[in-house]
């Protein structure tokens, strides 16, 4: 017994590894390439071609696009990408391929901050996605629906010409319009959607630190997303727990804007009730 394992180590040790690189090497080599697939710059192990987006992603895919055509494959981490460099390549997966290319990849951190990708942007195309689009065309962005908010449109644009006025007049350092821009479209959405603004005060400032976070959360990059056995990288840099914290927050904002709404339509049903019974 102890020859036999004595004779059985090296073999385990050798001979093991060696016969799952030669399965792989058999599997690699009987898979039949797929055809007709768009041109491909070559990629690395798990990476893919991440590593060629580099720090300016526009420039790297327009440089790539250059030496391989309009419409090129490319492979970020274990996600196949197609890149349309074109204004016709893109015209024509929008208007002729438009069902096939409708559905966004899911994203781990969009799903939770968006409740599982219910929102009418991350939604996968269906039966779903439809009724939301009917909700958001019929009620949120008809001809009648945006007319009737004309005024609030017309007010904050003039609040937004004073504070240009106002800030240039006063003050010898140059205006940061970006900002303004970024405050006066909340406004105006807040308004619609909330009734009020959450632009002043200090419910404003906490609601504009919380949106500039679920901003920059929407915007960063899950690495777990693209390489799956690196989902951990998250829960180490602290990104999951920002999501969570960012989650529970804007849920709770969310809680008492609708029940704020619910007391406000009870009040004006039981005011109406006894104007009418008066």
């Amino acid at each position: 017994m102890q020859i036999y394992l004595q004779y059985m180590h090296p073999f385990v040790i050798y001979g093991v590894p060696f016969l799952f690189f030669a399965l792989f090497l058999l599997k690699r080599l009987s898979i039949t390439p797929p055809k007709n697939m768009p041109p491909s710059p070559p990629k690395l192990p798990f990476l893919g071609n991440l590593h060629q987006l580099g720090f300016y992603p526009h420039r790297s895919l327009c440089s790539l696009a250059q030496r391989h055509g309009p419409l090129m494959l490319l492979h970020f981490g274990s996600r196949p990408a197609l890149i349309a460099s074109s204004a016709d390549t893109a015209r024509e997966i929008m208007k002729s391929h438009d069902v096939i290319f409708s559905n966004r990849p899911k994203q781990s951190i969009t799903d939770r901050l968006l409740y599982d990708g219910k929102d009418v942007s991350t939604a996968p195309y269906g039966e779903y996605w439809r009724q939301m689009r009917s909700i958001c065309v019929l009620q949120l962005l008809s001809n009648k629906r945006v007319q009737s908010f004309r005024a609030v449109r017309e007010e904050e644009v003039a609040l937004f010409m004073e504070k240009i006025r106002d800030q240039s007049c006063s003050l010898s350092l140059p205006v940061n319009l970006g900002e303004m821009l970024v405050s006066l479209t909340n406004d105006i959405i807040c308004r619609v959607a909330f009734g009020r603004k959450y632009s002043e005060g200090e419910d404003g400032n906490k609601f504009g630190q919380l949106l500039g976070e679920f901003m920059k959360l929407l915007g960063s990059i899950n690495v777990g997303d693209f390489i799956p056995w690196l989902t951990w990288v998250n829960r180490i840099n602290g990104i999951d727990a920002r999501v969570e914290k960012v989650y529970k927050e804007f849920d709770q904002f969310l809680a008492g804007m609708v029940e704020e709404h619910k007391t406000q339509s009870r009040i004006n049903m039981e005011s109406w009730k006894y104007t009418t019974s008066g």
